[in-house]
């Protein structure tokens, strides 16, 4: 047999190598990606669509009802979902659309807006973290979905949080070995549990505000590993390693729900919600005594971008989202300046990949392709959903957030999901 040369050899290496690489450059492990900003890194994905839309893949009947967002991991995608008994967490074939395994985690709650759970799960390795809307935090096995631990955020016998009024929405961010959740209440807002077995490694003794509807965001400021958080009373940030405050900002304003999560760029924290209390941006700066908190916009800035649930996106230096005063709405990140606003769409939520924006409108489940421009909305596409859920609640809307992963765009209305091709 010839010897192969060097190169050659180096070569043959480095083509097995490339083959034995996983395929999945492109998964959305946990709410709102991998980078907890809402932005897929995907590319060459499709700039423009059909009149009817990209190609629908399949469409998955049984996800339950409520508002949970997908996860997606390699060839499975996972959610939750309610039957009216239970809240569960579901697995799914990406490939053939198919239920691999569901696990109940929680019992099912009923409210006025819309039963059933609002988190999304989170993936980390083996292992799948997941909130029930009652407050049941578990971690089974991703391959099976075999129960590994179970938490009650709320009761004595668990951490003692107060669930909130609409019910525990917040997705688990899982940050190194913990797992970090928001109970709410005296013990601590916020509590940081051991990913293997669910003990308890710190609650944020200082910050005792009641649980909100967001969930937190990591950040490395001055070189301390923290966690911005949103609670019903303002923002904060707790130390990584023991759960010390290590900054406050009340809002005034917030009220009846705080929910969507904040941006976290550099040294700045963009933190948004509805009912009148707009934008906030944040700058912190470690000053040797802590973190010195400065709120940059002013009552201008702060009004223009009032947003319920819907979201919002941080591509380059502007801010897209929805704001209940002025529909789709671009502000210059820094100053708060406003860009742009339109009502050519309707109100919905969000995604973003490759410089394009994938709105969901949250009446009839049309989406819109968009380019991000900070100079105007310029929609290139829009299409409906094929169909709609028999078994929504209370008359009330589509408010799952749309997800880009590995060249497929999913979409939920309650016990639908659907699967388009967008590669």
């Amino acid at each position: 047999m010839k010897k192969q040369s060097l190169p050659a050899r180096c070569a043959a290496v480095l083509i097995v190598g490339v083959a034995l690489l996983p395929l999945h450059a492109a998964d959305w492990p946990q709410w709102r990606g991998d980078n907890h900003d809402n932005v897929s890194t995907e590319t060459d994905l499709l700039k423009s669509w059909p009149s009817g839309g990209p190609k629908l893949l399949w469409t998955f009947e049984a996800a339950g009802i409520g508002y949970s967002g997908p996860a997606v991991v390699g060839d499975r995608l996972y959610t939750i979902g309610g039957d009216e008994k239970n809240d569960f967490v579901l697995a799914v074939d990406t490939n053939k659309g198919e239920k691999v395994w569901s696990t109940p985690i929680g019992p099912y709650v009923r409210n006025g807006y819309g039963s059933g759970p609002r988190s999304t799960p989170t993936v980390a390795g083996e292992y799948v973290y997941a909130l029930s809307a009652s407050g049941a935090l578990a971690c089974l096995k991703s391959k099976d979905g075999e129960k590994v631990w179970s938490v009650e955020l709320t009761g004595q016998n668990g951490l003692g949080g107060g669930r909130p009024v609409w019910n525990y929405s917040e997705s688990p961010l899982v940050d190194g070995d913990q797992v970090i959740c928001t109970p709410g209440g005296s013990r601590g807002t916020m509590a940081a549990l051991d990913k293997k077995t669910g003990k308890v490694l710190w609650r944020s003794k200082e910050l005792t505000d009641p649980a909100g509807y967001s969930s937190a965001v990591p950040v490395t400021v001055g070189g301390v590993r923290q966690y911005v958080q949103l609670t019903m009373k303002g923002v904060a940030g707790v130390a990584a390693k023991d759960g010390q405050l290590l900054w406050y900002y009340h809002h005034p304003k917030y009220r009846v729900a705080v929910i969507p999560s904040p941006i976290v760029h550099d040294n700045y924290v963009y933190a948004v919600a509805g009912y009148g209390a707009g934008a906030v941006l944040l700058k912190l700066t470690p000053d040797g005594q802590g973190t010195k908190v400065e709120q940059l916009y002013n009552a201008e800035a702060m009004s223009l971008m009032d947003d319920k649930h819907e979201g919002v996106v941080l591509l380059g230096d502007y801010v897209y989202g929805w704001s209940d005063r002025g529909g789709w709405t671009c502000q210059e990140f820094k100053t708060g300046k406003k860009m742009w606003q339109s009502k050519a769409f309707g109100k919905g939520s969000l995604t973003s990949a490759g410089g394009m924006l994938y709105c969901y409108s949250e009446d009839r489940g049309t989406v819109a392709l968009a380019k991000a421009n900070p100079k105007e909305w310029q929609e290139v596409a829009r299409f409906t959903i094929p169909r709609h859920t028999k078994r929504r609640e209370f008359n009330n809307n589509i408010w799952t957030y749309p997800v880009i992963a590995n060249g497929r765009l999913y979409l939920r209305d309650q016990e639908l999901i659907f699967c388009y091709e967008v590669k």
